[in-house]
């Protein structure tokens, strides 16, 4: 298992191959990843505690959000663009396509490029 520091938290890695990417993450209250798309990842995100804030859209200007409490879950599909917050300490797990470096960063609060 491949730990990764985040500014809003942590990832963890627990499966990696040629047919599906699984982390685990968790994100701190009030922290936020960028807004962000994906040329070809395709993602699943299931909350296992807490609450997250989850914006989707397919252009910044006209984002649509939700609240996501333990137990549900969204997919999100290549290009469109979405950003994860969290109204309390968060633990979630995404499923996804494996091309794990498949980022395109639009803003970031941590001036990440």
């Amino acid at each position: 298992m491949k730990k990764i520091k985040k500014p809003w938290g942590y990832e963890e890695v627990l499966e990696i191959n040629k047919n599906y990417l699984l982390k685990k993450l968790f994100m701190k209250k009030n922290n936020r990843c960028s807004l962000q798309y994906h040329k070809k990842k395709r993602e699943t995100v299931y909350i296992l505690s807490g609450k997250l804030k989850i914006y989707t859209g397919k252009n910044k200007e006209n984002l649509k959000s939700k609240i996501y409490k333990k137990g549900s879950s969204i997919t999100i599909n290549p290009k469109i663009i979405h950003r994860m917050e969290a109204i309390s300490d968060c633990f979630y797990l995404e499923a996804s396509t494996p091309q794990m470096k498949d980022v395109v960063r639009i803003e970031d609060d941590y001036y990440r490029k």
